[in-house]
């Protein structure tokens, strides 16, 4: 399936400007009424891609109502050519090239190229905004693209056959730092790919290969911390023909708000397995009815104190 896409047509694409900044939300929204691709309208990540009354997530997914009620007012039908594009080598016109995919628009790409490089190549731009008569569209939902956190549950507990892909930096994947979630670490028995890589000069490389991260056939989950930038991997996987994908749109933040949740870390040194306090505070803790997550955060708290009395 050929997702990342090279146009300047504006006679026969209709156009999604999805640009956003996490930094300045109302970025992207301010750049669209500046100047955008002809004919396109914008897509704001929070307001129109995310639930953001939803508790699933940082960035938690519509439901199935408020999707279609956006597809309709935008005036789509399923058998439109859609090109999403953003400010380039960034996520956010993923994150709507999935929800589209996940809707069954067959013919959504993205484009592999920002604004600022397709203004360069000479598309039509414009300063009007431009409005579409509503559709009656009825999206055909593709529950098998997405998954749950049950669903990953069941990979974690080895009930389901699945390999869960973490595309964040391998900082966060190793849960050496954490910038943005509560809790540092990776959900157990993730790989990691940071989707980063996949960017060059603000655009998209196509010559990747993950021949040794995933199968071209392996069942596979992947997430980050809010399901925005997954989406970019999840895209140039299925670019590169991966079958059996789905994308867990809670992610890691959804995940680690559930406190009975298990969290993995890599270590530069692990507890002292042999020492009598240690083997005290945690027999302690487990008595007390600490498990999972919260077991290991406690069992931290409870070291720090131990070693400031010494």
């Amino acid at each position: 399936m050929t997702v990342f896409i090279e146009t300047v047509d504006t006679e026969n694409i209709r156009w999604i400007d999805a640009r956003f900044d996490l930094k300045d939300s109302a970025w992207g929204r301010e750049g669209f009424a500046a100047e955008h691709v002809k004919g396109a309208i914008h897509w704001d990540l929070e307001s129109d891609l995310s639930d953001m009354a939803s508790k699933n997530g940082r960035h938690p997914m519509p439901d199935k109502e408020q999707l279609t009620q956006l597809f309709q007012a935008a005036g789509l039908e399923l058998t439109d050519t859609i090109v999403v594009y953003d400010q380039g080598g960034s996520p956010y016109a993923a994150r709507a090239w999935w929800l589209l995919t996940y809707a069954g628009f067959e013919n959504a790409h993205i484009s592999r190229v920002g604004f600022e490089e397709l203004k360069q190549r000479g598309i039509a731009t414009s300063t009007e905004s431009v409005s579409y008569p509503a559709s009656s569209v009825v999206p055909a939902f593709h529950d098998q693209l997405l998954a749950t956190r049950s669903d990953v549950q069941q990979i974690v507990d080895g009930k389901e056959l699945g390999v869960l892909i973490d595309a964040r930096s391998a900082e966060r994947y190793a849960g050496t730092s954490e910038p943005i979630d509560a809790v540092a670490g990776r959900i157990p028995g993730a790989r990691n790919y940071d989707w980063s890589q996949l960017v060059s000069n603000q655009a998209f490389r196509t010559d990747e290969e993950f021949g040794n991260l995933l199968l071209p056939k392996e069942p596979a989950v992947v997430y980050c911390g809010s399901g925005v930038t997954a989406a970019a991997l999840y895209a140039m996987l299925t670019e590169k023909q991966h079958e059996g994908l789905k994308l867990y749109v809670g992610s890691y933040s959804d995940w680690i708000s559930d406190e009975d949740s298990v969290v993995e870390f890599d270590r530069d040194e692990h507890p002292e397995a042999a020492d009598d306090q240690t083997k005290a505070v945690l027999a302690k803790l487990i008595e007390e009815g600490y498990t999972g997550e919260m077991l290991m955060k406690k069992f931290e708290y409870e070291k720090s104190l131990l070693q400031d009395k010494e």
